[in-house]
Order: structure tokens, then sequence, then C-alpha cells
């Protein structure tokens, strides 16, 4: 358990409670939890999976000590049919579900973890080397931690983009999004879309809706912790023409076929 809060005086009456219902020790101040690191300075927090990656790549037991620089080549377009079966993808699926909980705080392996977590029922012998990719990328990259300042401001800024059907089956696009509070950054997020787009405009207005969706909770939360969220959020999409029929009232006529989430986002904005 976790007990945080601006007031000592209450955290030791809450814990003083605690131990009187319940058999219970004070580990102290936070500095590990559930696989997360944690270290606190003057300037802020550093959060980390150090030993835990370490001990992921224990458990995969490589032949080597190769780093890469990078998780995954640029423009892979894996299929469910490139190589041979693995005759056991049990170790496939067990690697692959502990990179899912060590991009909690690894977002700059959140694409491929993405990708390679769609073949865990049928993984082939080239899902497996670009897994191995990952796990070498996180042996050179091993000591990269997230930082949040204490003197960071508390205003949301967030960044949306898409990847318009890029994935080889289904041609269906990628959702990417990260969110900013202050100096720090607090969600990230890669997801499939639910349908195919008809255009590149299509996928960048889902992908700002998904974010939208995002931000949104995250301002009622900031609300529920006495935090005023009375500026707008800024947005930041590479996509000329999605923020202009965001803005534009006019340009809904050329775009009904891209549904609610288009009206969503303006409504928003």
């Amino acid at each position: 358990m976790i007990i945080t809060g601006d007031d000592p005086e209450y955290i030791a009456f809450v814990k003083a409670r605690l131990r009187d219902q319940f058999l219970m020790t004070d580990l102290g101040p936070l500095r590990y939890f559930l696989g997360i690191e944690v270290s606190s300075t003057s300037d802020g927090f550093y959060i980390s999976q150090e030993k835990y990656i370490q001990d992921l790549l224990a458990r995969a037991a490589l032949g080597d000590e190769r780093t890469v620089e990078t998780p995954m080549k640029l423009n892979v377009k894996l299929r469910p049919t490139d190589g041979d079966p693995l005759p056991d993808p049990t170790r496939y699926r067990h690697l692959v579900e502990s990179l899912v909980y060590l991009a909690v705080t690894r977002l700059d392996i959140s694409y491929p973890v993405h990708i390679l977590s769609q073949f865990v029922s049928a993984p082939t012998t080239v899902h497996y080397s670009h897994l191995l990719c990952v796990l070498r990328y996180l042996r050179g990259t091993i000591t990269r931690r997230l930082f949040f300042p204490s003197s960071s401001s508390l205003q949301l800024q967030c960044y949306s983009d898409a990847t318009w059907a890029s994935d080889p089956t289904d041609r269906r696009s990628l959702s990417a999004c990260c969110v900013f509070l202050g100096g720090s950054l607090v969600a990230w997020k890669t997801k499939k879309q639910v349908a195919v787009s008809r255009s590149s405009v299509e996928a960048e207005l889902w992908a700002m809706a998904l974010l939208i969706a995002e931000v949104t909770w995250l301002r009622w939360l900031l609300a529920d912790f006495g935090v005023s969220v009375m500026t707008p959020t800024p947005l930041l999409s590479d996509s000329t023409c999605a923020i202009s029929i965001a803005r534009d009232l006019v340009k809904h006529e050329l775009t009904k076929h891209i549904g609610v989430d288009d009206f969503y986002t303006r409504a928003q904005v």
C-alpha cells in the first residue's frame, strides 16, 4: 500500500489507525513497489524499472552481450505468416507479458510491444527475433528513468499522431498520444484503431478523439485533486488537414464519412 499526500501529520494518523486494525509494517519512504523503483531528490522524483529489466534479461538468457540503438527497425511490417511457428510459444508469451508491464515506465518500447503482443497466440521465429531486438535495446538503455520535477507547472499539454493503414494484415491505423503535466510525462498510449480509415485525415482525427477523451478524464482528475484547470489544454498534431477540420464547421460536409469522432473533437475544441 502506498500512502501519499502533502500533510505529514495526517499521513501519520492514517498509518496509526491502520496499525490498530491490521498487522502491518511501515517500510518508510517509497523506494520500491511492484517492480518500480522510486528515488527522490530536491529537484523531483525519478521512476525506473532497472531491477525488473535485469531480472527479465536473466530469464531471457540471451546468448550474447550485444546491444542495439532502437527497439525496432523503421517501417517494419510484421505479419502472422512471417517465419516458421515456434515449437513452444510459452517463452515468447512470458517475455511479451513482462514487456507489457515494463512499458509502465518505458514509453520508448510502447510501439514495438504493441506490435509484438498481437502475435502471442501463434508467434513465429521472425516475431521472436524482433522480441530479442527489444531485449537487446533494453540491455543498452537499462539506466533510463522518468523524471518528475517538483517545480513543474500543473498545466496539461498533449501530442497526437497516427500511422495510416500501417497494419499489413487488416490495414487498420495506429493511434499514438502522450500527455505532459508541465514538464512531466504522465500518460502515453499506442492503440490500433477499431476500423479501417479511408484517409490519413480520418486516422488522425480518430487519434485526436482518443487523446481528447484521455485529456478530458485527466482534467476531471486534476479538478478532484483541487488543481485549477481553467485554461484550455493545447493539443498538438502534425496533420494540418485534421486540425482545420476540427476547427472549421464549414468543412463537415466533406467529412461525413468520418463519423462522430470529428464532431466530438470539434465539440471539445
